[in-house]
């Protein structure tokens, strides 16, 4: 789609994974908990998916559940660790600029008589390490910090986090999904206990996830039903989406090399160009470590939503926020944690790169933006 700039928002379904995930649903179309001959060959189709998501994790099949998405698998992580381990400790450490899909389980476990902490961030978005370690008791059981921001990109010390927290008992869990795929990781890297990944994000198909849980962690399970995904993921498996999901893991994490390259490139001749010929800008997020993918910029005097309802006039599909977030009559919540003003917040707009976008379009883009911004603010 010419001039799509919301990437972070969802990406289009690669060529490579329609096909076999048309090819099951018109020849494969079984249940995979059926014991006849084609319900084996389903079965076999989701394993295949989960080797593959395991190898582009450097992960074991086993350790590796199917969900229906980031959300669900953000909620399965953070409220059946707790749950199981309640005994050990109630304590849970996040931060304030988490996705919905992580601040809400917190919320609901603070219902039920958990204590959370929730981090604050500086100026770039980027959580403290002293922080962090002030935070940590005997009685915390899980400390939840995503890898990469979904609003301003700025990319949180995952490495130093996981190296402080080998030496402390709590597990620990990340929400990864706009960081795979643009970025090179295995989970060893990080030491992640649990990791939660998004099909829709690298061109695979929606409706679709990944759960990390490494061997040896036990999470209580948060649906109930029969016993697909060891129980802890109830229901008949959606097939088509798990084959498209593996294929799309694998693609993500065999390109990511070359895909950070080509759009660091990208991004920073934007944002080049942007800040030498649109007065009054600012670049949110940390201006160096941050997804390769993102700028999320502020723009004086003008709101984020004038500026996206107006580059939409001229076929630019772009976001003044998160997708998750839409409809939300208030200032964005990562904006406000890095202590920007709530008209500072309004005056947003989140561009996100993808695989499919090009030098035109980039150029495409900086000639409408400075268009709408000189006349948006010709009407002040």
């Amino acid at each position: 789609m010419k001039g799509y700039f919301d990437h972070a928002a969802t990406t289009p379904l690669r060529e490579e994974v329609q096909k076999e995930m048309i090819r099951y649903m018109e020849e494969e179309f079984a249940n995979p908990g059926s014991l006849y001959d084609a319900g084996s060959r389903a079965r076999d189709l989701v394993e295949h998916a989960r080797r593959q998501t395991a190898w582009a994790l450097g992960a074991s099949p086993r350790e590796i559940l199917f969900t229906s998405g980031g959300t669900e698998g953000n909620n399965m992580a953070i409220l059946g660790v707790a749950r199981q381990y309640r005994k050990r400790g109630k304590h849970i450490i996040t931060t304030q600029v988490e996705h919905p899909s992580v601040l809400e389980p917190c919320h609901q476990l603070e219902r039920e008589g958990f204590r959370v902490t929730y981090l604050p961030v500086d100026e770039t978005g980027m959580v403290q390490m002293d922080e962090l370690e002030q935070a940590l008791t005997s009685d915390t059981i899980l400390v939840s910090i995503m890898a990469a921001n979904n609003e301003v990109g700025t990319l949180m010390p995952l490495h130093r986090i996981g190296e402080l927290l080998q030496d402390h008992p709590a597990l620990f869990h990340t929400d990864a999904v706009q960081f795979f795929g643009k970025h090179p990781f295995q989970v060893d890297d990080w030491k992640a206990d649990l990791l939660t990944l998004g099909g829709h994000k690298i061109n695979g198909p929606k409706g679709v996830g990944a759960l990390f849980v490494r061997r040896g962690v036990r999470i209580q399970s948060v649906l109930f039903g029969g016993g697909q995904e060891r129980g802890l993921r109830p229901g008949t498996h959606h097939v088509p989406g798990i084959i498209g999901m593996g294929i799309a893991a694998e693609l993500a994490a065999r390109e990511a090399p070359a895909l950070q390259a080509h759009l660091t490139r990208l991004r920073d001749r934007l944002w080049t160009d942007i800040s030498r010929e649109i007065p009054f800008v600012r670049l949110n997020g940390h201006p160096h470590h941050r997804l390769c993918s993102n700028l999320n910029l502020s723009f004086e005097r003008v709101e984020g939503q004038a500026v996206m309802l107006e580059l939409n006039r001229a076929g630019i599909s772009i976001a003044s926020g998160s997708a998750c977030s839409a409809g939300k009559h208030a200032p964005s919540h990562v904006l406000s944690a890095m202590g920007r003003k709530p008209e500072e917040a309004y005056q947003s707009l989140r561009i996100t790169l993808g695989r499919e976008t090009s030098e035109r379009d980039i150029s495409f883009l900086r000639e409408e933006l400075r268009k709408a911004l000189d006349y948006l603010r010709s009407l002040i």
